[in-house]
């Protein structure tokens, strides 16, 4: 037998070798996976990670771990990710920014969420708080949008910088309303939040977790909640659909994707447990905690189609507010 021969008869029989069907999906994971978050530790996705991280490595039998890598508006991590093995062994827990908002924010994104990034699972919606400094002589978000359109321009509010979550949500205040608020962009929502509460800035947008003891202690007074529906977390904050925008609805969500290109039954194998996960009374109650409403359900096929009708919305929302591009 020749050499060629003798390569070709090996290669058969390390192919017939294989066992049926999806034997890579099925030893899935093998070894230690990695989560990137798009943020420094101790923040709410971080926390969120750690928990679903946990939970994974207990169901899948192999340690999920944490990467954080923050900055550019999750963009470090986006493209990290995007640039990774598509073997499974790497995953994002990405925000509505990074594959919905950054679209269109930004002159040129170094990724394509489209192209360079496949959703795994929803894992959670994330409501936002409407918060004002006490001293500012408004009850509700009917009091505050006629106080804003007497004044144009005169209230300020904080953000987490341009184009942020807590900075979109406002645009579509002004957007839904006519309203007209200035804002003051900070590196981050924690020194917003310290600006809040000192006066320095009259109102912004948060997380419940961060401001829920806050309201409490009337350092601050909280207007509205985002979602379209009350959060359990918080029930006797009424929706600013209800206190004075119908129609108004502005959940943030954190959706967990891999590197395009991933094995279709490796994503699979992942929505599966991680919707499971998600959908355990513990978890949902931690995220309850973090003030955040668990979502996990949906198919990547589902989530792709989901990403873009978000894409089409929060794209508008922004060209309107005139940020398009502006990044």
């Amino acid at each position: 037998m020749n050499l060629r021969r003798w390569i070709g008869s090996l290669a058969l029989t390390a192919l017939l070798a294989l066992p049926a069907g999806n034997s890579f999906a099925d030893d899935y994971p093998s070894r230690p996976v990695t989560i990137v978050v798009p943020y420094a530790a101790g923040g709410v996705t971080d926390v969120l990670a750690r928990l679903v991280a946990q939970k994974l490595g207990e169901r899948l039998g192999k340690p999920f771990l944490i990467e954080n890598k923050g900055g550019a508006g999750t963009i470090v991590a986006a493209v990290s990710t995007a640039k990774s093995a598509p073997d499974g062994y790497t995953l994002m827990m990405a925000t509505g920014s990074t594959m919905a908002i950054n679209r269109t924010l930004y002159k040129s994104l170094p990724y394509d969420p489209d192209t360079d990034l496949t959703p795994v699972s929803l894992v959670c919606s994330v409501p936002f708080v409407l918060v004002t400094h006490p001293s500012l002589p408004v009850n509700n978000v009917s009091d505050l949008i006629k106080l804003a359109k007497e004044k144009p321009g005169a209230l300020n509010y904080g953000t987490g910088g341009v184009g942020s979550t807590v900075s979109i949500l406002v645009y579509l205040m002004q957007s839904m309303t006519g309203a007209k608020m200035t804002e003051v962009p900070y590196r981050g929502t924690t020194p917003a939040l310290t600006d809040t509460i000192a006066g320095t800035v009259q109102f912004m947008f948060n997380d419940t977790a961060s401001v829920s003891e806050l309201v409490k202690e009337g350092k601050l007074r909280a207007l509205g909640i985002s979602s379209a529906k009350r959060f359990d977390g918080a029930p006797d904050i009424p929706t600013i659909a209800e206190a004075g925008i119908p129609g108004f609805d502005g959940d943030s969500w954190q959706m967990l994707v891999a590197p395009a290109k991933t094995p279709k039954e490796i994503v699979d194998k992942l929505n599966a447990a991680i919707n499971e996960v998600v959908n355990s009374p513990e978890i949902r109650s931690q995220m309850q905690k973090l003030g955040m409403s668990a979502t996990g359900k949906g198919t990547p096929q589902e989530l792709a189609a989901f990403v873009k009708a978000e894409t089409v919305r929060w794209g508008k929302v922004v060209t309107d507010a005139g940020y398009a591009h502006s990044q």
